[in-house]
Order: C-alpha cells, then structure tokens, then sequence
C-alpha cells in the first residue's frame, strides 16, 4: 500500500475520516503556471550535470501483465500494439525540475496549506502542508499497518525531502520525489510532453526482451551485481544498502535497458496517465490502449487514482514486490511521498536513420 496523504492527516487529527471523500475533482486538472508562491532553490537553478535525453522507443507487439498471483490486477496477461514514442531516459530529477518551478513558479501540492473548506469538519490545525516520509521503524515490526513506517510530515516537498531541516544539497541528479499525478502532468505540459500511457511504459520497460524474472533479466542479482535500487535487508528496520544506496539514488547509477533507459525498475515510482481499475486487462483494446475512462479502486471506491509503474527503493521480495514486471501500483492523484516521481514522453516522428 503506497502513502496517501489524505488517510494520514486523518489518523493524524484522530477525527476517523477519510480526508479522500474531500478532495475536490478540480485539483486534479491544475494547470502549471498558476501560482506564483514558490521558487526554486538557488543551488539547483543552473546545476545539473545530467541533461536529460530522450531515446525514441520503437512500436511494436508485446505481451503486457503478470501471471503471478500476487497481481490479480495485472492478469489476464494480453497482446498489445504501441505506436513508436520518445521517451524520457531517466526520471526527472531535481534540478530539472527546479528549472521548470523558476520559469513557471508552480507549487506543488504538498507545498499548498489544504483549503479548510475542501476538508469540512477537520480542525485547520491539522491542515498543514507537508508529504509522506518513510520513517524506519526502530525495530521489526507486522506487515500489517503502514503508518508504522509512513509518516506524514508538515512541510516535506520536492525541494525539502525528508522535511524543513532537508534540502536538495549535492542532490541534484536524484530523481524529484514528493511529485503528485497533479504536478507531474503540470510540468509534463509545460515540458511539451505528455505522462506515459501505462502499455508504453510496460512496453519501455521490457527493453525489447519480452516478458522476463524481472525487467533486466531472470536472475534477481546476474554475476552477483545488483541491477536495480530496491530494499535489501529486514523490512522496514533494517535496509542494509547492498545495492549502494539507501533511499532515492541518482539517475543512471545502474545499467540501462536494451533500449537505453534507466531506473525502469526500483528508486522511484513513476505516474502514468492511465486511470486505474483492476478490471481494465480484461476488456483493454489491443491497440495503443490508453486506460479506463475513469478511476474505480474497491478498496477506496470514491477515490481518483492513476497507475504507477515501477516500484521503488521500498520495494523487495519481502515487502512490495511490485517491482516485478508486469506489476501495477496506484495511487490518488493529489498524493505525493519521498518514493514517487515520474518521467515524460513525446510524440515525434522517428530519429532518421
């Protein structure tokens, strides 16, 4: 279960409501270029060393979904076609997008005070801004109760990660975390991109190798190197970093796919355009599918979300092992946390050979 910034402001006041059913539609159609409260950091203004490229992805028929029975929501596995689209080498990262909060000063939403009107009967003491922050637990904890690991945390955002007393300081080329579906579309916008539709991320994913173990390959650790950021060690306690890094890393810090992309798998989740629903696989057209034409999650059946691809450094074979090809996550679209960024496509015509 991903962090939902609604639920735990709820627990939070002790009020046993689900902040969700408050949200109002029009948050998830904010425009960038709207607000003008926020800027970027001085030190990330002009900084990056890692330009993002965009490798052009060529179309083609695959086979989309997961037999695993953890993911009834990934099945029945179908043919798919995909038209040929550019494709963002790795995620956005911070100082990518600081350049695009200093052109357009965006907010996004976990920097916005919620509106005391939009969540009636929530004392506005609680109506603080802030995100989702992984907090490791002292000690093991059950698998049961994600607010034990999750918190949410007053003034956590993109530019301040893990809170106030954070900043982006020699983070420049780690992905940007704390992105809601809501600013990854206002930034995609303004980029003269799109989101991905959740068939051609799957379809980037894949490399050109077809349905796999996982995205790299069959072997989990090929020659003992670890291709991917995920969580290694006792979850959520103890990440031991095998893989080099605990929490976010930078970009291109692990190999690229056969098509030339990075971080496919593991560091950060990544939005798709796609509404979600568990039913969508069985009645998904085989041609350039482009998601339901609305949002139905049983669990939360009021709730708006879209797909999330990817998983992230939480993710492991003990815990969230939505890592693994085919898999879906989901998420509501105002919702941010310090495990969930996004990268962007285009349509373009194929680079001349």
């Amino acid at each position: 279960m991903q962090f939902t910034r609604a639920i735990t402001l709820s627990l939070t006041c002790s009020l046993g409501l689900s902040l969700f059913n408050c949200q109002k539609a029009e948050e998830e159609k904010t425009q960038a270029a709207t607000s003008t409260a926020a800027v970027a950091p001085e030190n990330l203004v002009s900084t990056d060393t890692i330009p993002s490229k965009m490798v052009y992805i060529p179309g083609g028929i695959f086979k989309m979904g997961s037999g695993e029975q953890n993911f009834p929501d990934s099945q029945p596995i179908h043919e798919v076609e995909v038209n040929g689209f550019w494709m963002d080498e790795h995620e956005v990262t911070n100082a990518e997008f600081a350049q695009f909060v200093a052109a357009t000063g965006y907010k996004t939403v976990a920097e916005r005070t919620p509106n005391a009107a939009d969540f009636p009967g929530v004392p506005e003491e609680y109506l603080v801004a802030g995100s989702g922050v992984f907090t490791p637990t002292a000690t093991a904890v059950p698998l049961d109760n994600v607010l034990q690991w999750w918190k949410y945390v007053p003034g956590a955002s993109w530019k301040n990660p893990k809170g106030p007393s954070s900043s982006l300081d020699g983070q420049q080329n780690k992905p940007v975390v704390h992105v809601s579906y809501v600013d990854a579309a206002a930034y995609a916008k303004w980029a003269g991109k799109r989101l991905p539709t959740e068939a051609e991320w799957e379809f980037a994913a894949q490399g050109g190798k077809g349905r796999r173990n996982y995205y790299w390959g069959d072997e989990l650790t090929p020659d003992g190197k670890w291709m991917a950021n995920i969580y290694q060690g006792n979850f959520p306690d103890k990440n031991t970093g095998a893989d080099g890094f605990i929490g976010a890393a930078p970009v291109k810090s692990f190999p690229a796919n056969g098509y030339g992309l990075y971080d496919m798998d593991g560091n950060v989740w990544e939005w798709c355009n796609d509404f979600y629903r568990p039913d969508y696989y069985a009645q998904s057209p085989k041609k350039n599918p482009q998601g339901p034409t609305d949002s139905f999650d049983p669990e939360e059946p009021s709730v708006v979300k879209r797909v999330q691809r990817g998983g992230s450094f939480l993710c492991s074979d003990q815990y969230c092992i939505r890592y693994k090809p085919g898999s879906r996550g989901k998420g509501e679209v105002s919702s941010a946390s310090d495990n969930l960024g996004f990268r962007c496509v285009k349509d373009a015509p194929a680079p001349k050979s």
